[in-house]
This record gives C-alpha cells, structure tokens and sequence, in this order.
C-alpha cells in the first residue's frame, strides 16, 4: 500500500434526501456492510467522523441516516462531501488484485526494461479496469489484462508490462 494514503473514498453524498436529515449516497464501496447502521465514516476534507445511523436502497443509489444529523438543513451541508474509511479498514483482496489506492505511484516498466511512467489514475471500465501511466511519452492507458501485465509488485511499486505495438511500444 502506499505510505502517503491514508483514505479510501468509500462513497459521494448526492443531495439531500426528504426532511428528517437523510441523504442520498453514491457508494464507492463494493463492501455492503460499508454503510451498515454503527459503521464509523469520515465526511469531506476535514473527514468529519459521522455514524451510519440507517440505511436503504432507492433508485441505484443508498437513502443513509447519520447520527446527529436530524433535518435537512444539516443534510443540505453534507452534499458534495465524500466519505472515507481510513485505508487501514480496506480488507485484502484476492490474489491477483488490487485497491486502486495501493497502484497508483506505482513505476511501469516494459519486460525488455522500457519506462512508461508512474500510475497516476485506475479506470473502472465496463470491460476491465485500464490503468493509467504518465511518463516520458506522456500518457498511456493500460488495459488491466493478464495478456498485458506480466507482474505487480505492490510493496517494491513496480509493474511490468509486456510490450504491444501501439500501446506499450510507441509506434514509429
């Protein structure tokens, strides 16, 4: 995991929701128990802890109660905030895969030992997730596929790719 991350954006407070203090939350998370009632989560910048009072589904998205936050003008000043988990709380993945936050920084090399650049963004595609790199002939765009990357090495930040004509290599 990364030194310097120490959040994990776990959803997005959309709007208010009704006149008793409710919102309405983009989940970020694909942990259900995230917004389960008593789950600690920090709000905004200023990661304002809050406690998940209640929570339902409506339209695709989650209606969340917080402790303390009884109407809706109080819910009026959560809209926009994120909310966050300390990313000590992210429980491991499978082999294989990978929390954003634990790529991004990360060096890509190609197998014949070309820099591309550092990870600067993951993409969640309907198909696979695409990495982004930034480096020395500017960005590409990894597709996140076993026929592409070849090795990730989370606690060394490197991951090598295999070389593709036109996405890997530059094209001459």
């Amino acid at each position: 995991m990364s030194s310097d991350v120490r959040w994990i954006a776990v959803g997005r407070i959309v709007r208010a929701h009704g006149v008793k203090g409710e919102v309405a939350v983009l989940s970020l998370s694909q942990i259900p128990s995230r917004f389960e009632p008593g789950s600690r989560l920090f709000a905004g910048e200023d990661k304002s802890p809050v406690t998940v009072a209640g929570c339902r589904g409506h339209l695709g998205r989650l209606i969340v109660s917080f402790e303390h936050v009884r109407d809706r003008t109080q819910a009026e000043d959560l809209r926009g905030r994120y909310l966050f988990i300390p990313a000590t709380e992210a429980p491991p993945l499978p082999e294989g895969e990978y929390w954003p936050h634990e790529l991004v920084g990360a060096n890509v090399v190609t197998t014949g030992g070309r820099m591309i650049g550092a990870i600067d963004e993951v993409i969640h595609a309907p198909a696979n997730d695409v990495w982004v790199a930034k480096g020395p002939d500017g960005e590409v765009m990894i597709p996140a596929l076993r026929e592409v990357v070849e090795s990730v090495d989370v606690p060394g930040r490197r991951i090598v790719v295999r070389e593709v004509p036109g996405l890997t290599v530059p094209e001459a």
